[in-house]
């Protein structure tokens, strides 16, 4: 038995007692935390690999809604939602997985939202070396609709602007009509 599935066996004997009902629920839930939290494994230089392409694209390219699932590192309760993501090419682009995969690399950890935002924009930005990024992110907090103050409907948005983007108010605006939820 690994640490988590120890740790986890504890938390089901605190609530439920010593059962033979949820005997490989620590197994099975140790699986599934070491997979919604692979983030940790990722690194983006890696995730993006070779696929990066040159082009004369000068404009904004942008990925709209790329749903994310993520843990509130204050409760590690889900936090679920959508990221936008735009970027004006310098020469060369990433292949539009990539920047899902991104998303995931920071995601797939326990979080903050406004971390998580400037983490995605500062790993394009890295990668890619554009003008600008500009990110955008909605998240439901389970942690706001389920326990606490219990407001079912409320949802915290994030954006993050780098280069051209912060410096320009066309260039943000822009971004942020072609992204609204």
């Amino acid at each position: 038995m690994d640490k988590v599935e120890r740790y986890i066996k504890g938390i089901v004997e605190e609530f439920e007692g010593k059962t033979d009902r949820l005997k490989d629920t620590p197994k099975r839930a140790s699986k599934a935390y070491r997979e919604l939290l692979d983030g940790y494994k990722q690194n983006p230089d890696e995730v993006v690999g070779n696929a990066i392409y040159q082009s004369r694209m000068d404009d904004i390219v942008i990925m709209k809604n790329i749903s994310f699932e993520s843990f509130c590192e204050h409760h590690m309760i889900a936090v679920t939602g959508y990221v936008s993501v735009g970027y004006i090419p310098n020469g060369t682009i990433v292949g539009a997985s990539k920047l899902a995969r991104i998303v995931d690399c920071f995601s797939h950890r326990f979080q903050l939202q406004e971390r998580l935002t400037m983490e995605i924009a500062d790993a394009v930005q890295n990668v890619l070396n554009p003008k600008g990024v500009a990110v955008y992110v909605s998240g439901k907090h389970f942690c706001i609709s389920k326990r606490g103050v219990k407001k079912q409907e409320a949802s915290l948005t994030t954006r993050y602007f780098l280069g051209e983007f912060k410096q320009n108010a066309a260039l943000r605006n822009e971004f942020l009509t072609s992204v609204a939820f």
